[in-house]
Parts: C-alpha cells; structure tokens; sequence
C-alpha cells in the first residue's frame, strides 16, 4: 500500500486539538490494538530517545484522529530497553520486552530499538513469533545480514525493517569523508565495546585503510570507566592527525570532555550515537564543539516542505525535532500502512499478517519513498554528515541550532 507525501505531512488545527490526550489515555473505538514503541527512555541516551520516541507516537495519533483505520484505534505500548544499572540501554531489558510484546495478541508491530545491541537480544525472539519491527535509528549490518539468519531470523522470514540505511554505509562513507574531504593522513580508532559501536569501528577503520588514510591503532573503552586519559595520551603520542569513535553516549561524554584537554586539536568524529543533544547538555561546549557526527539517513528537518509538521512535532511535545524524530515518525507510518493493508485484504489483523504486508509496504514518508529489500534494510542508503558548533542564542539542547549540515557523506 502506498501513503503519500502529502499523507504523511497532514496536521490541521482540529488534528493538533486531537493530540493533546496522553499515550495510555482510553480509546472508545469499536477494537483497540497496539504498536510497541522500544527505547531507551532513561540514562545517557534518554534525551535522544524521547526525540524519537515522541516521533512515532504522532504517527499514531494521526491515525487515530483520522479515523483512516475503519474503527480499529491504535495504543502505544512504550517499553523503556534502558535499566538503572546498564545506565543505558540493557540488552537483556531488551530481551524481556520483546517477550513482552508477543506475549500480547493485540501488538501488530514494534517500532524500535533504538540500540543494535538491543536489537540483537530482541530480534531471536520476536522472529520466533513472526512479530515485524521498524527500527527508526539502529544500524548494525548482522541484523539484517542473510549469513547471521540462523542466530538473528530462526523463524525463518524476516522482521527486522529498518528506516534508515546500516552500518555497512555509515561507517566506510564516513571514512570516505574523512579522506576526501578532511584530507587527514591518519587515525586513531575507538568504540564502546557495544555491538553498534564496535560493528561501526570496524567499518570505519577498513575504509579507512582502503583509503590511505593510516590507523595508527585501536581500541575499546569500557562506557562505565570515569577515566579515559590512558587511551588519550597514547593517541597524543601517536601524532595522529584525527579521531575516530564508534559507539553511544555514555562513553562519548567522558571521551569528548577528556579529549578536549589531551588532543584538542586533532579532528575527531563519530556515528549516529553522538549526534544527539547529550553531546551539548552532558559533554557540553566548549569540548564538543568541532567533532563530527554522521546520521543514517537524509537530513530532513530543515526541508520547508516539512515546516508544518516540524510545528506540529514542537507544539504537541515542546521540543524541536530531530532527524532520528522523523525516521521514527516514518517507522511508525510504515506500521500503519501494513495495518490498513490488512484490513483492507480482509485477512485477520494479526502480527504475523501485518508482518507480511510490512515486507512489501511502500509509502512515500517524510524523508521520501520507503521500501525494503528482502532482508528488511532500506532501499536507500543515504548518510549525511554534521559538525556541532555551538549557538549561544539557541536552546543547548536543539540539535538542529547546535549542529550545522555539512553535507550527504561521500558514497563507497
């Protein structure tokens, strides 16, 4: 089924009006239904996750207030993947909410994870129970990769659909950058010891190589160690011409405040995991000032096309949208239109016939056309590329007003 451009960008003042009423309010339509929203909603990637999460909840709300769905009404069912001991997200949290979700009849889909490691722990369970999932932002290859179906997809289809492009291009395209346009002769690389940032850095550092860029050396922080000059001063003693980092926040706001003070004036970037607004409200200016930051997919939020629904996104929620807000938003219209796809079929509104329809859905979203290849990744495999550079007139945590866009990454 296709939603248009146009669809997806609806927000009329008596549709505003309509958003006010909360995730778990009731619902009086004739069959109430969920979609799972997964995230880690507290601990160092809290901030960036409500962005997304607040993305997806529009969706459908939308949907609801449109009365698209012929008297089926949509609930939210919002998971946190993140535990106080993890202090970020927690596979094995992950884990259980999957069980969660398909142990619930009336859950079609799943939006989310947000992490590739949660997404590891969850993906075996929910292809067990043929329960599709979008996620908005999580990146690792493996997931989708047909060589690690056994461990990933042992229920045999797949579940895992992503609105955004992998790791596979995120990472070589950003070494891409580096060469071509940084011009740095060499790099020291790092991760966090996560699934996400370790199958980034890896990525990375092969590009790298390939384009003669030299790596100096590599190495793995543990994201609940306080202390990082050990690291930070055998990369001094390297001379290396710039910094390279694979991974998510809790490690990254110790890494960019620490290396602010050892090796302040070597290039230094990383994924998707730090372009979020903990890099100016926990790292903060000066220190992140000047890294770079990739995001798996196209840089959006400006487009004027998408001006009323970026104040429909702030009046609802009170914040400004990201890029991640509006893969989430498009997750969810992906569920959406697999769900109205059932419906209009006649076949029973089931996870496992939603999941069929989620395969060969296609929609035109905020970011543009959606669909699948037969593994579940994107068709398109954009990455943009942006620097943070603080603006003291700007809300820290505006992610749009405290980063500027350089540009699409150049292709492998």
């Amino acid at each position: 089924m296709m939603i248009s451009r146009r669809h997806a960008l609806c927000g009329t003042a008596a549709t505003a009006a309509l958003l006010t009423a909360g995730a778990t309010s009731a619902f009086a339509a004739d069959k109430v239904y969920r979609i799972g929203i997964t995230l880690p909603l507290t601990g160092a990637d809290a901030e960036a996750a409500h962005l997304i999460l607040n993305g997806a909840l529009l969706a459908i709300k939308l949907a609801n207030s449109s009365g698209e769905l012929k008297g089926i009404t949509l609930e939210p069912m919002v998971l946190n993947n993140a535990t106080a001991t993890a202090g970020q997200y927690d596979p094995a949290q992950a884990a259980t909410n999957a069980r969660k979700l398909v142990g619930d009849k009336k859950v079609l889909a799943n939006v989310g994870p947000e992490m590739s490691g949660s997404g590891k722990a969850m993906a075996p369970i929910l292809s067990m129970a043929d329960l599709a999932t979008i996620t908005p932002s999580s990146t690792a290859p493996a997931l989708t990769d047909p060589q690690f179906a056994g461990e990933f997809v042992p229920g045999g289809k797949p579940i895992y659909f992503r609105t955004v492009t992998t790791d596979a291009y995120q990472g070589p395209n950003m070494a891409n950058f580096y060469a071509e346009t940084l011009k740095v002769p060499s790099v020291y690389v790092l991760d966090d010891s996560g699934a996400y940032g370790v199958g980034l850095a890896d990525a990375f550092a092969a590009q790298a190589k390939v384009k003669g860029i030299k790596v100096l050396g590599r190495d793995r922080l543990d994201p609940k160690a306080a202390d990082y000059s050990a690291v930070l001063t055998k990369i001094k003693a390297t001379n290396a011409a710039s910094l390279y980092y694979g991974g998510t926040m809790q490690a990254a706001v110790k890494l960019v405040k620490q290396s602010y003070q050892i090796v302040p004036d070597i290039k230094k970037g990383g994924g998707d995991g730090i372009l979020s607004p903990e890099m100016m409200t926990a790292a903060g200016f000066p220190a992140a000032e000047g890294w770079y930051a990739t995001n798996a997919s196209p840089h959006v939020v400006d487009d004027p096309k998408l001006a009323s629904w970026v104040a429909l996104y702030f009046k609802t929620y009170g914040v400004q949208p990201d890029d991640y807000a509006i893969t989430s938003y498009d997750a969810a219209l992906v569920a959406i239109a697999a769900i109205k796809a059932v419906i209009k079929s006649g076949e029973p509104l089931t996870a496992s016939n939603v999941r069929n329809a989620v395969q060969t859905v296609k929609i035109n979203g905020l970011q543009g056309p959606i669909s699948f290849d037969k593994y579940g990744d994107l068709s398109t495999r954009v990455v943009a590329v942006f620097q943070f550079k603080q603006n003291k007139a700007a809300p820290l945590a505006d992610m749009d007003k405290q980063s500027i866009y350089i540009g699409v990454a150049p292709q492998s």
